[in-house]
Parts: structure tokens; sequence; C-alpha cells
């Protein structure tokens, strides 16, 4: 008998399609069909007697392909099918599956044995051992004449989680190591192979499908441990509040992931104990009651309770969540007003609403609906008690209305809720008493207007400003007096308010603002208090034409030649107004005669005209030209204006030059050449007293000292505080600190002081050369030859210096000068001379070497 089998090995489903999947197996033997069951590694699928797949469960949530071994089996056991079937929804690739492995024992087809078939193998979670715990033996048929090696592949074996499962390599049995936890990983898919010791393949690599069979080992889990919903007060019975959820880790397919909620307490127990119910199965939460007052209850907490094995209290597990219900606020309640409170100045309501405070349905809206026609009175709600207060907002008259009785209803913001059997408002009468004040006078007209002509003469008559008092019940006295009068014009009588000038009235005047005058007065009572009122005159003044035009510009600027220059634009200002101004009328008088005889005047429109030069030449100069100036008025008012006009020399451009305008200025050429020789002579002796002052400076630069700079001591002067000596000591001449007036007096002087503070103007002496460096013999004839020198030269410095050489008297206790002796033998050695500083370095020179140059 020869057999075929024929699988559709790869599926690929959608998600609309039907649960039977197009899956056939065929054979075909030498006589006839036989009879072949099958069986599904994956109990979610089944494949019926024809070798339909079916699917057992909902297939439309696969997240990627899944894949479980088909077996077919002959009617007497001898022959066993196996294949791989691969199932992906559209759009998921699919690998194709091992091929079929089909065994015999003759014919060419191999026969596979029971031993190498292995059916899905379910192990229980959290199994307690002991460990390793043998699952199942895996044998070949061949293991009988050849030594066999077994292994195992895949996760859970040699991939992670690694080391779950192990195989003994000579017997083959596959063993766990650990329990298994089914949340974590559900299902195991490992690949048995069958080497020689030396590895050469002996079978095909087998598929080993493990599948974690779950225990109840996972409490229903909340997913908020606080839930929080609303109803609207009043609500009908199965009104829906809010939903509680929650999950369970273990397999949602069997009992033990089923989750059944019930609720175990409801505080607070108002008006029932159970006024709310839940769906065990969805976990929503509804009324089943009626009655809900927010009023008497705002909030409800409830203890929901979530248990798995559908609800089993004796082998499910449990757990509780809070679920907190507000009870929204509806205008239910409608607002009463409990009384009403009224003083002199204020008047108010006391309101009272169960409703939620500060909501549309606890606000209250008050309303006036009669007693005030002419709306003087107003509600204003205060937003924190929601009390009424009516107010003035419209100024009442005693005089006409004494008294008033209002009509007060007050409402919600919000709608009466429906089937409330009250009225939705509430309403109230308010008496309220006018109280008489003194009122202030009222001047009828105000501001008053009156016009006259202006020139109006001191002591008129303008009108009678009077006032009228309100308070038509009190027979009361008013006084008139002067509260604001600008140019103080007017004055008003104090009984009777008649107004008269004090003053002519000037429309022209500063104080007048668009040819009206205004002024203030005041009208008091006799009242207690006094009440004074204000009232506004308006005074318009007519124009009358009193004033005289006046020419503009006062100055112009004309060329002295006619052909040059352009001619100049005058008009004339008026402080009247139309028509007591322009248009004006120009003219040039006929005296004096030059004006006519120089000028020209010609008329451009009604308030401009031009002046020019009639003559081709006119002399530059200053010149003052007069101009007849006449306005429009009824009669017309004239003026002569004088134009002063400078004529000066222009250039091509019309310009005047600098000469032309000192030359207007008023300065003749005479005047103009004085004061440029003045100018010239002043610089010449600014530059002159320059030259000198820098030709002295030069002077006392080059003239030369009369000593070596080194040897000069007028910077080293020593000062000692000494109160000086006896009378001998204080003998001194001073007539040599004067500058004499002649030096015959110095020059016919013994030898002795000659030293003046200033350096002579006179001839120096000559004196024979001393020499430069003296024989050492003869110190003291040198030292006394330099004294007598010094004494006898008046051009030898120090010139501010006064030299006084006198005889101290004998007995010194120091030794002679003279007697320091003095050797040529060249064996005193005077280099430390050097080392003095610059005062001895003229005696270094003479005696350390100074010689030999």
């Amino acid at each position: 008998m020869v057999l075929s089998l024929s699988l559709a090995h790869s599926l690929t489903l959608s998600r609309a399609e039907s649960v039977e999947l197009s899956l056939r197996l065929k054979f075909e033997t030498c006589q006839q069909k036989e009879e072949v069951s099958f069986e599904s590694s994956d109990p979610k699928f089944s494949i019926g007697p024809d070798g339909s797949l079916y699917a057992e469960q909902d297939v439309t949530n696969l997240t990627e392909p899944i894949q479980f071994m088909v077996t077919a089996r002959d009617s007497m056991g001898k022959y066993i099918w196996e294949t791989t079937v691969k199932l992906a929804l559209a759009g998921h690739p699919t690998v194709p599956p091992p091929p079929t492995h089909t065994r015999s024992s003759s014919n060419g087809l191999r026969r596979q044995k029971r031993d190498w078939v292995i059916p899905p193998i379910n192990v229980p979670e959290n199994s307690r051992g002991p460990f390793p715990q043998v699952l199942v033996r895996i044998q070949s048929d061949q293991d009988k004449e050849i030594e066999i090696r077994y292994s195992i592949t895949g996760a859970g074996a040699d991939q992670p989680p690694n080391d779950i499962y192990i195989i003994d390599p000579v017997t083959g049995k596959m063993s766990v190591t650990k329990p298994l936890d089914r949340e974590e990983r559900a299902s195991y898919h490992l690949r048995a192979h069958a080497v020689d010791i030396n590895g050469n393949q002996m079978e095909p690599p087998i598929d080993l499908y493990i599948y974690v069979i779950d225990m109840n080992d996972n409490r229903p889990e909340f997913k908020n441990q606080v839930y929080n919903g609303s109803v609207a007060e009043v609500s009908k019975p199965g009104t829906s509040v809010m939903q509680v959820t929650a999950f369970d880790a273990d397999d949602s397919t069997t009992a033990n992931g089923l989750v059944h909620y019930r609720i175990l307490s409801q505080t607070p127990h108002i008006p029932i104990p159970n006024m709310f119910t839940i769906n065990g199965a969805t976990g929503e939460i509804s009324t089943i009651a009626s009655g809900i007052d927010r009023e008497k209850v705002s909030q409800y907490a409830i203890i929901v309770q979530a248990t798995d094995m559908e609800g089993s209290l004796n082998f499910g597990l449990s757990n509780t969540a809070t679920a907190l219900i507000s009870i929204t606020d509806i205008n239910d309640n409608p607002p009463e007003l409990d009384s009403k409170t009224c003083f002199i100045l204020f008047c108010g309501f006391t309101f009272r609403d169960k409703d939620q405070p500060h909501t549309p349905n606890w606000n209250a809206v008050y309303r006036i609906t009669g007693g005030d026609q002419m709306g003087h009175f107003a509600i204003r709600t205060d937003e924190i008690t929601n009390d009424g207060r009516v107010v003035v907002v419209k100024p009442i008259d005693y005089e006409r209305n004494n008294a008033f009785t209002l009509m007060v209803v007050v409402s919600n913001q919000a709608h009466l809720a429906s089937g409330i059997p009250s009225s939705p408002s509430s309403s109230a009468a308010v008496a309220i008493t006018v109280l008489d004040i003194n009122e202030a006078p009222v001047f009828p007209s105000n501001p008053k207007i009156i016009r006259f002509e202006e020139g109006v003469p001191a002591d008129t008559t303008l009108a009678t400003f009077a006032a009228l008092d309100p308070d038509r019940f009190i027979q009361q006295t008013i006084r008139y007096s002067k509260l604001s009068d600008p140019a103080n014009w007017l004055k008003i009588n104090r009984t009777n308010g008649r107004i008269t000038t004090t003053a002519v009235l000037d429309r022209e005047s500063p104080y007048m603002k668009k040819n009206v005058y205004e002024a203030t007065f005041l009208a008091v009572d006799n009242g207690s208090p006094p009440a004074t009122g204000t009232g506004t005159l308006q005074i318009y003044l007519i124009d009358v034409n009193d004033n005289v035009p006046v020419l503009v510009p006062q100055e112009a600027l004309v060329c002295e030649r006619s052909r040059h220059g352009y001619p100049v634009n005058i008009t004339a200002s008026d402080l009247d107004s139309e028509p007591n101004a322009g248009p004006y009328v120009f003219e040039l008088p006929s005296y004096p005669s030059s004006a006519r005889r120089n000028w020209t005047i010609s008329r451009l429109n009604g308030n401009y005209a031009q002046l020019k030069l009639r003559i081709p030449y006119l002399e530059a100069g200053m010149y003052r030209v007069p101009i007849l100036v006449s306005d429009s008025g009824n009669p017309p008012l004239s003026n002569t204006s004088v134009l002063k006009v400078k004529v000066c020399p222009c250039d091509e451009n019309g310009d005047c030059t600098v000469i032309g305008a000192v030359t207007v200025a008023g300065l003749g050429t005479g005047a103009i050449i004085t004061i440029l020789i003045c100018i010239i002579i002043l610089l010449s002796m600014v530059l002159f007293f320059v030259v000198w002052v820098k030709r002295r400076e030069k002077e006392r630069q080059t003239k030369p000292l009369l000593i070596d700079p080194e040897d000069d001591v007028r910077d080293n002067i020593l000062k000692y505080d000494e109160e000086g000596g006896g009378e001998e000591d204080q003998d001194y001449d001073l007539s040599q600190l004067q500058q004499p007036e002649s030096l015959d007096h110095i020059m016919s002087k013994p030898a002795g002081v000659r030293r003046v503070d200033e350096r002579p103007v006179i001839l120096e002496s000559q004196y024979p050369v001393r020499p430069t460096v003296p024989h050492p013999g003869d110190i003291g004839e040198f030292i006394i030859d330099g004294l007598r020198a010094a004494d006898n030269d008046p051009t030898a410095p120090p010139y501010d210096s006064l030299l006084v050489f006198d005889y101290e008297g004998s007995g010194s206790t120091a030794g002679s000068v003279s007697s320091l002796g003095s050797s040529s033998s060249g064996e005193q050695d005077y280099d430390y001379l050097n080392d003095w500083g610059p005062r001895f370095k003229k005696l270094a020179d003479l005696y350390g070497g100074g010689g030999e140059d």
C-alpha cells in the first residue's frame, strides 16, 4: 500500500474569516481510502475527520504567527504522520514549516516509531518538586544498535531563560529544574536532537511544545485604589454612576482569571443601606433606589470587592477598592426671604436657600416688580451672604414723592428643577419713607447766556440772575455773591441777583474765549445747614469796529536796484473780527513826497499787497516808508504805519551782500575804513608784544652762567635753628640787602664784603687768571686769593645771598686750618674725596689725580 500525504503547511488568516480554516489532508492508497484520525498539539485548534482545521477560540487578537504540530494516525496505529502548521494574520509574513516526516518498515518509506512522536507537554505552574522533575523521555528506535546522544535547544534550554529544561544525553529523559510561572511565560518551544557519538545526526530534530498550566495564584488588582464618580440628586433608579475595573494576571480563559464584583458596604446608610448596585461582570455602579438628596448626604463611600474564580468566596482570591460618589446639586429648593430690615439709609433682605452655596442653584436674583415706576431704586446682591440691599440709583425728590412701597421678588440663577412642588421664587413688600433735607438753590437757566455789543459802559444793568429754592414747604431767604469774575467787570445785588457792569466790556480782552465772557455766582439760603447753589453767566459780546489795522511786517529788505531781488509782501492785522477787519486797503501817503516818488504799492488780494521800488536805483541805506492801511468796517478805520526798509547791494541771486548788510546797518564808508584800521593796529600791537616776549625769553636762555652748575650752591642752603650769639654777632650791615641806585660806593669800597642781590650791569672786571691746579704748598695763599677775588667781583654768583665774613675772636679750641700740613710727595691717598659727593668734587679733582689731566 502506498500512501501520499498532502498538507497545507502555512496558512494566512484575515480578521474577517470564519473559524473554519482551509486545511485539508488527502490520502491516496493502492486500494481505497483508509480512515485516519487527526490530533493537534495546540488545544486552541482542532481537526475534523475530513481534515478541516477549526479554531476553538477567537483568533482575531493574534499579534504574531502561531505554530503547532498536527499528527495523523491510521486506524490500526501502524502508521503515524506529523507536520507543523503555522498560522498568521493577513499582513504578517509566514515561514514555511519543516517538511513532513513519514516512516514505514518497507517499500522505501521509513516507519516512524511512537517513541519519537512527542505530544504537547503540560506542566502546572508553582510545582513544589522535587526538582529536577522528569517530564518526558525521548528515545530513538536506533538506540539499540547505535549509541545515541540526546540534546535539546531553544528558549528555556540553551537560550534565555537558560537551564529551565535539561535532558539526560544517554537516557533521553527531559526534566524541569525549577517551578514555572505562567504569568512570566505561558509556553515553551524546544527542539530535541539525536546524534551518535561522532556527532552525526541520527534522527531529524523533533519539536517539543510545553504548556504551563495556570494555577489561581494572583489576586484581582484594581486599577485605582480610590474611584471618584458623581450623580445628580433626585436621580431615578438605574442611573449609571461610574465603573470600576480590576485585572487578574491569571489565565482569563479559565475561572482563575474571571473576576466578579460585589458591593460590601455603603456609608452612610441614608436613606437606605443599599442605594447603589454593581454589575458583577463589568463593574458598572448604578443607582437602585430613589431619594438621593444632596442637602442630606453630599457624598457616599462604597467598598467594592473583586473576586476571581467567578466570584467563588470559597476558592477565589479577593481584593477591595473604594468608590466615592459625590452628589451633584440641582435647583430643587426655591429661595426664601427670611426677613427684611430697613433703616433710615439702608434696607436689606435676609436670604435662605438649601442648595449648594455659590452655585447658580443658590445664587439669588432680586427684582423690583412694582412701586418704582421712575426707577429710583435697585437691589444689590452680596456675593458672600447672598443677601439683598436696596440702594438708590436715581435722585429722589421729597417734594414729589415722600414714600414708596416696593414689591421685591427673589429667584435663583438656575431654573427650578422639574417635578419640584414649590414656587420658583419668593416675594416681599418693602415700605420706604423719604426724609426731607435742605436742598441748595437752583438757577433756572444754568448757564445763562446774554448778548451785548462790546464797549458797554460801567454801571449798566445786564440781567437779573435769580435762583429758586426747591424746598417748597420751607420759607427761606436767598443771598447772592460773586464766585468768579476774571476781568472784574461785574457785580451782583445780594438780595435780588441783579448784575451790573463795573468796567467797559471789551471783546478783545484776553479774558474772552470765542467772544464769550464767563462769570460764576453763588446763591446761599439760610437753612440749617445752609445750602449753596452755583450759577454761570455767559456774556456774548458782539464785535464793533474799534481797533485800527496794523501793518505786518514792520521791517523788510530790498535790493538797491529794482531789477534785482523781489518785492515785499505786506498785510495787516486787526483785533476786530469780520466784517470789521479785512479786506484791507494799502496806500502811500502824499507826504513825504519821496514815498510815492521812490516806492509803489500793488494789490494782490483783499489782505495782501506788494511794495517795490519805482525808480531803477536807490542808494543803500535804511528807509522809513509810511503806508496807510484801512479796514472794511462801517465806518472804516485807517492807520498810517511805518515800514522800515533796508536797501542794500545784492548779488545775482537777489541776496544782500555782506558789505551791503553792514552799510544798511547805518555805517558809512569812512566809518567802515576807520574800524578796519583800528582792527589792524590792534592786531599789530598784539603781534609786537608776542615777538618781544619771545625775544626776551630767548636772551635769557642764551646768557651763560658765571659758575659751573655743579659748583652752584644756591639750591643747597642749610638752615640751622639757632637764636644767634651776642651783640657782636648781631652787628650786620643791612644796607647790603638793598638794591643800590649806583655802584660807585661799591667800586670804591675797600676789600671786604661786596655782594649784592642782583647781577650788576657794569662791565665785568678783568682779573688775572688763576691756575687751575695750585701747588699743594700754597693752599693758604690760594684760598686768600680766591676770597679776595670773590669779594671784589660784583658779578660773581650767588646773586641772592649775602656772605658775611667777620672776626670770630681768639682762643678757639679748634686747631688752625693753616696748621694742616701738605706734602707734595704724593704718598697721601685722596681718592676717598670722590665718595663725599658733588660738593667735594673740585677738591677731589685737585688732590685725587686732577693734576695729571
